[in-house]
């Protein structure tokens, strides 16, 4: 394992303690988390001989930036309805996607959420946009860019992870009760492009 691919691995180890801090609700797993966080920190402090407690790309606040999402769009193979998961904690159903995870391309993040969400092992064939959500332009509680493909399904659905309760298909003109992560309007913006081979863009 040469330098940098060391350097990757703690830097992904420090990226998954970060995100356990910000979701995890377990004392236990946050003591542990923060004791990661701190590890991976120090370890990093060493092998690059500099110190994480001065301005540097580590810390968000350096330069504020929009948080980057993906979302898929899936659709059957007579392209009149489209992929759809149902959230375990909303009970309301949402596109295959998610946050994008540090060194993840836009399109393996599309491919790791469609399989982890819905159990669906796509291709990427396209992308059909790229909005800017922001509070003040949706009903959302960061800035954010969110990352829209459009993916083909290979072979048949498998088991999906534990933050989905239900996968299924739906008339993309009759859809069922949507996750407020994404608004209708632009839903409906996501889903049009896609039918007409269009991309859309902020």
């Amino acid at each position: 394992m040469d330098s940098k691919e060391i350097y990757d691995y703690i830097l992904k180890i420090q990226s998954i303690a970060k995100i356990g801090l910000v979701y995890s609700k377990d004392p236990y797993a946050i003591t542990n988390y923060k004791e990661i966080n701190q590890l991976s920190m120090e370890f990093l402090e060493k092998f690059m001989e500099v110190k994480f407690d001065r301005p540097n790309y580590f810390q968000r606040d350096v330069y504020p930036t929009p948080n980057i999402s993906v979302r898929t769009i899936i659709f059957n193979k007579t392209r009149d309805k489209i992929l759809l998961v149902k959230e375990a904690n909303s009970h309301t159903y949402s596109m295959p996607g998610g946050w994008a995870d540090l060194y993840d391309s836009p399109s393996k993040t599309a491919k790791n959420e469609s399989m982890q969400e819905a159990g669906a092992d796509i291709d990427v064939v396209r992308l059909v946009g790229i909005l800017n959500r922001t509070p003040f332009k949706a009903d959302t509680s960061v800035p954010e860019y969110v990352i829209i493909f459009e993916g083909v399904l290979k072979g048949e659905l498998k088991e999906h992870e534990y933050e989905t309760e239900d996968v299924g298909w739906f008339d993309y003109k009759n859809l069922p009760q949507m996750s407020r992560k994404v608004s209708m309007s632009e839903l409906e913006r996501m889903i049009n492009a896609a039918v007409s081979g269009d991309t859309i863009f902020d």
